[in-house]
């Protein structure tokens, strides 16, 4: 089970492989956070925000949860406006369940 619920049919080869990527990270956890943002984002990404996302894929699961959730601050180089957005995305100030 892929967990997406995005189409990749119209998508070039590039976010395609992205895409596939997000949701095939290692950790469950980090498939969720990424590939959940990816299906919502990744037809409207620039391709500025499409390096930056690769870059992000490409951070070990534990250091890119651990500033995610605040635990310890991104490095500048990864604290970009798309990381931003991505952490923004997973926020959650209220329990999911009531």
């Amino acid at each position: 089970m892929s967990g997406t619920t995005r189409t990749s049919a119209d998508l070039d080869p590039r976010r395609r492989r992205t895409l596939f990527r997000a949701w095939h990270r290692g950790i469950r956890e980090m498939d969720l956070i990424m590939g959940r943002f990816a299906d919502a984002e990744i037809g409207v990404m620039s391709d500025a925000d499409l390096d930056l996302f690769e870059a992000l894929i490409e951070v070990p699961d534990r250091d890119l949860f651990r500033w995610l959730v605040g635990e310890e601050p991104a490095p500048a180089n990864y604290d970009t406006p798309l990381f931003r957005r991505l952490k923004a995305f997973h926020k959650h100030d209220a329990p999911i369940h009531s």
